[in-house]
């Protein structure tokens, strides 16, 4: 399986089973694609590129991939807030993946944009994961 894939089911599972995170997003809002008419707060996964880590004897791969929150309120708090709870857990993150094991996930940058013609709010957390093939 590739590891984007694997990361972002384990990714995922990780961020939806975490009831503070849920609460600030109200309910389990974390996608991969976004449903039509979907209400903010929400998560979304953004761009992702993936590289060879591997070394003579082991299989591995450094993924760098996006988390964009997504927000409606006034100034950029609420989302700011939900992007830092998401990068708390994800930087702790001891995730289950299929075919593969997270060694480091690090948020690397954050980026905050406003586009008050839409009365929106975009975090973007861009995450470095180094996982190895089980």
């Amino acid at each position: 399986m590739s590891p984007i894939i694997a990361l972002k089911a384990g990714l995922r599972g990780l961020l939806v089973a975490d009831a503070a995170l849920s609460a600030l997003l109200g309910g389990p809002k974390v996608h991969d694609e976004v449903p039509r008419g979907a209400a903010t707060p929400y998560i979304a996964f953004g761009d992702a590129s993936c590289r060879d880590n591997g070394t003579v004897s082991d299989a591995g791969h450094v993924t760098e991939l996006q988390l964009v929150v997504w927000s409606r309120q006034g100034g950029t708090h609420e989302a700011l807030t939900i992007a830092d709870r998401a990068a708390g857990l994800i930087e702790d993150a001891a995730p289950t993946l299929s075919g593969h094991r997270l060694v480091n996930a690090r948020v690397t940058a954050t980026d905050v944009r406003r586009q008050p013609e839409k009365g929106l709010t975009r975090v973007a957390l861009r995450l470095r994961l180094v996982t190895e093939v089980v």
